[in-house]
């Protein structure tokens, strides 16, 4: 049952995390130097966007990508740490 507790702190720890995000991105309209900050995404060279009369079409291919390697980052420092 050790490895269950471990998945369990797993779950609790990335909750938080994801709650703490979006509490920030809620608040970042109200700030107008953090609205700055992450004014990129969705805004990047790659992100395709379509539109046309009846028709719109947003491809965040590039955020995506950002997104994603700074995700994977993050969860390997916070492995290196637990793993300790």
């Amino acid at each position: 049952m050790d490895a269950w507790n471990g998945i369990g702190r797993l779950f609790i720890i990335a909750g938080l995390v994801l709650a703490g995000v979006g509490v920030l991105l809620t608040l970042v309209e109200r700030w107008s130097s953090a609205g700055a900050a992450f004014g990129w995404i969705g805004r990047l060279p790659g992100d395709l966007s379509i539109t046309r009369e009846r028709f719109s079409l947003y491809v965040p291919i590039a955020t995506s990508l950002v997104l994603s390697i700074l995700l994977s980052v993050v969860f390997y420092i916070l492995s290196w740490i637990f793993r300790r």
